[in-house]
């Protein structure tokens, strides 16, 4: 496989002053071996630096993103912290063609999560807009991520090969041609033919370097996407697909590799600048991504990782007990991360005690990039007759925080409201945090006016298009499904899910696994829970999965499919509010927390 060619003026931009410097700096030794750059090879130096940028988790996120979303943690040198606005594609297109400015030898890898979750302005169009972006980004490649599943296998090939939404059609005069980058799946299987959906690798190739990339998804994207979005494919081992695909690489000659893996971990600091090996390499960060480092094949030279939206340049030790790289750009294209490889000519590998990684923020004191602009402009001029509709009024803040959040309570009523349209038996209906993406705010963002709720912030609070589903359970497996918030899959880390009005249940945590939900306080309506009744439940299509490690919501009977989510919420707040009696945020007091 060949690296695809490229305009020979395609980093001809001018370098541009950027505040933003060297963020973070990980040097696995100092010194470069000592033939380094000899020039012993047929008049090139032995040692070539190559530049590898990279970022994850963008979401569809082409406008700079607000609130915290849009803003970075940096420690600064008397160890306060201060927080820096971050993010935009027109910064970090910006950022990047600065970044690459005297690097001959550059590519741009991402680790997975480009689209999925997007705002308006890209998820309106099926993420088309995310696409187009990244090809003028000049991405390279990247591997796939769990949302790229949102909308199933067969959207993500259009994606990648281009043409118009089999539903929607073209949204403009122009046929969609696709990404100019190839998307990695190497551990997503055809369950038919036991074959990647799409490529598993891909070689970068500039002369006489040679990269190959790998990319993979975390084997456990069933459990975090839509049933629907999965059919038919197969997660594999990340560890297991990586050392695989490695062997082949370097059976066609391909000695230096890079892993993209859209598995993550947990820096210890907030602060994307914090140094991750002090004081010993990988103490700095947990979580998953420490687990598969540690087994990946030490023929991998670095891991470009995601998922879990931090920050961090790590180093992680390799099966064979040597420092390996592993980072991660935190999400929404507020950082990327600027690595140099060097790549021995003479093994055909990147010389690991030359290996330097660091973090950057994509500041917005740069010029923005024009073609950006021109892009976000075009696609902004198609959503706003739809993103500026009014669909309901507030008379506050309905915040998206804390383990009961207004917001997802909000939800919470309005799929109850439209379950009860669909079959009045309807009793309950229940929201996963996650799937609850920001809150409503009571001050304008446009010209709508204050208190005002547009269709455009109503996709942001809800951008997956779940529709809501109705599903039958006995009362044993409603309390089941609420002790799953907090054992099981979700012990270390428990999903509360966000309850309709009616619903009321005490959760002590002071104590440990499922016994944290206390039965005798699970009540509908005052009335305690009967195990042996039979409830009509609305959840999203996520849920009625089994998402989230919720199982049991995988069992219901009498399933009945309606509208998608974000319509069910539209009709709630168009039928219960007006401009002169605005919604008041929910009370959050359905659930009683003991700590």
């Amino acid at each position: 496989m060949q690296a695809k060619s490229r305009p020979s003026g395609r980093r001809s931009y001018a370098l541009l002053a950027s505040a933003a410097g060297l963020a973070t700096v990980a040097a696995l030794a100092s010194a470069m071996p000592a033939d380094a750059h000899s020039g012993k090879h047929h008049g090139a130096g032995r040692y070539q630096d190559v530049q590898l940028l990279s970022f994850n988790d963008l979401h569809g996120n082409l406008e700079p993103p607000s609130g915290s979303s849009g803003r970075v943690t940096e420690t600064q040198a008397d160890g306060t912290t201060k927080n820096i606005d971050a993010g935009g594609v027109e910064y970090l297109a910006t950022h990047l063609r600065q970044a690459r400015k005297g690097h001959r030898y550059s590519v741009t890898a991402a680790g997975g999560d480009m689209v999925g979750a997007s705002p308006l302005i890209s998820g309106l169009f099926h993420d088309e807009p995310t696409i187009e972006a990244l090809n003028k980004l000049d991405l390279d490649v990247t591997t796939v991520g769990n949302h790229e599943f949102d909308e199933g296998a067969g959207e993500l090939a259009r994606l990648q090969n281009g043409g118009c939404h089999p539903a929607d059609g073209c949204y403009t005069d122009k046929k969609f041609k696709g990404a100019d980058f190839p998307y990695l799946a190497a551990n997503v299987l055809d369950e038919k033919t036991d074959k990647p959906i799409l490529k598993p690798y891909w070689v970068w190739k500039k002369k006489d370097v040679r990269i190959g990339f790998i990319g993979v998804t975390l084997e456990g994207t069933p459990g975090i996407v839509s049933a629907d979005g999965v059919k038919g494919l197969a997660f594999k081992d990340e560890v297991e697909t990586i050392n695989k695909y490695a062997k082949v690489l370097q059976r066609q000659g391909v000695q230096s590799i890079v892993a993209l893996v859209h598995e993550g971990g947990f820096p210890s600091s907030s602060s994307y600048n914090y140094d991750c090996d002090s004081p010993g390499a990988g103490d700095g960060i947990s979580g998953p991504i420490v687990d598969i480092a540690k087994h990946v094949t030490p023929a991998v030279d670095a891991l470009v990782t995601g998922h879990t939206h931090t920050a961090y340049v790590c180093t992680v030790d390799d099966p064979a007990g040597n420092p390996r790289m592993v980072t991660s750009a935190a999400s929404f294209g507020r950082l990327y991360t600027d690595t140099t490889l060097t790549y021995d000519r003479y093994t055909g590998d990147i010389a690991r005690t030359a290996v330097k990684s660091a973090n950057h923020v994509v500041t917005r004191d740069v010029p923005k990039a024009s073609d950006m602009t021109g892009l976000i402009s075009r696609w902004n001029t198609l959503a706003a007759p739809i993103g500026n509709r009014a669909i309901g009024y507030v008379s506050a803040d309905v915040n998206n925080t804390g383990t009961e959040s207004a917001m997802g309570d909000l939800i919470a009523d309005a799929q109850f409201a439209y379950g009860r349209e669909l079959d009045p038996e309807t009793d309950l209906a229940l929201m996963n945090p996650g799937g609850v993406r920001a809150g409503l705010t009571y001050a304008a963002k446009g010209s709508e006016g204050d208190g005002v709720v547009t269709y455009a912030e109503g996709f942001t609070v809800q951008p997956f298009a779940n529709t809501v589903n109705l599903q039958d359970f006995t009362g044993a497996q409603l309390i089941q499904v609420l002790k799953e918030q907090v054992s099981g899959a979700n012990a270390a880390a428990p999903k509360i899910l966000q309850p309709s009005k009616g619903l009321t249940y005490t959760l002590d945590l002071t104590k440990t696994g499922a016994d944290r939900v206390v039965t005798d306080s699970v009540k509908l309506n005052g009335t305690a829970v009967d195990p042996a009744a039979t409830y009509r439940v609305a959840t999203n299509s996520f849920l009625a999965g089994g998402g989230d490690g919720f199982t049991t919501l995988g069992q219901g009977t009498g399933d009945l499919v309606g509208t998608d989510d974000l319509s069910a919420l539209a009709q709630y707040l168009t039928a219960n509010s007006s401009a002169t009696a605005p919604l008041a945020p929910p009370a959050t007091n359905r659930i009683t927390i003991v700590q």
